[in-house]
């Protein structure tokens, strides 16, 4: 039969799994990250504060050691919601600062060659290039707060023992659960400033930006019209009143609370999703 009368037919052998597909570009793009100096530099210096954090614990749990100070020491070195609240506000900066730097070099040069049609024309969906994308960010962002945050909690319920552990299994969960809302969050907001900006400096820059100037007018309209609902725009605020839900500490009646806080991250996040999904697309018509 003549090539010319061969007409296109699909496909229709085995394939490998869908995990594996997932997995190929986050598989390169780490090691690319890693081996870039100042992304290895934030790693080292974030894990300063836990490294603290874990002598804090072994400090609490050796009497020992703090033996003739008076009761309000004791209660100082108490390892609970207080001790984790602290631990991941400070991390979730390291963390901002990371996606600030390794977020807006994932999509932005693939947009910028036109190579969006030849991952499209495999079998990868915008959902699995989405999904690929997101890996990047939720593995190196853990390695900075989910892994050390359960790594001292672990520690503190090893030395503790049981009844600590089964008192305060929630924490644990707290930690997990809030960090991973963190990490989504942080990661939408990278990868949709890489997908609308093509320059990474700026596209960094946007990132940070996005969450001081919502925190500055979200504080603006409290002061002028004298409320305080519109700190539920803060997403720092938001994410701190969430963390602090989930470890059983008080919230300040006045404020916005945690169904609130809540409501807001889950919208936000939607309407990145939108909006990335919007951009990536293999062919765009142009009016």
């Amino acid at each position: 039969m003549a090539v010319y009368r061969r007409g296109y037919q699909r496909y229709n052998e085995g394939l490998t799994s869908h995990a594996a597909r997932l997995m190929v570009m986050p598989r390169f793009t780490w090691e690319r990250m890693l081996s870039q100096k100042f992304v290895l530099i934030l790693l080292v210096v974030s894990m300063f504060w836990p490294l603290l954090c874990a002598g804090f614990v072994y400090l609490a749990n050796h009497s020992e050691l703090w033996q003739g100070f008076d009761g309000g020491f004791k209660k100082f070195l108490a390892i609970n919601g207080n001790f984790f609240s602290i631990f991941m506000k400070a991390q979730s900066v390291y963390a901002l600062i990371l996606a600030s730097v390794a977020g807006p070099g994932l999509i932005a040069p693939d947009l910028a060659n036109n190579a969006l049609p030849l991952y499209f024309s495999r079998p990868l969906t915008r959902g699995d290039y989405i999904l690929s994308r997101m890996i990047v960010l939720l593995g190196l962002l853990s390695m900075v707060t989910i892994v050390p945050g359960l790594l001292l909690f672990g520690m503190q319920a090893g030395m503790a023992g049981g009844d600590w552990f089964w008192q305060n299994w929630y924490l644990g969960a707290a930690i997990l659960a809030g960090f991973a809302l963190y990490i989504v969050t942080v990661s939408l907001v990278a990868l949709t400033s890489s997908a609308y900006v093509k320059w990474r400096v700026v596209a960094g820059a946007m990132v940070l930006a996005f969450f001081f100037l919502l925190a500055g007018a979200a504080e603006m309209v409290n002061e002028v019209f004298r409320v305080e609902w519109a700190s539920v725009f803060n997403i720092g605020y938001a994410m701190n009143t969430v963390w602090a839900g989930m470890l059983d500490l008080e919230i300040p009646d006045e404020k916005p609370g945690v169904w609130e806080c809540a409501i807001f991250i889950g919208a936000l996040a939607a309407a990145l999703l939108a909006l990335l999904a919007r951009k990536l697309r293999a062919v765009e018509v142009v009016k």
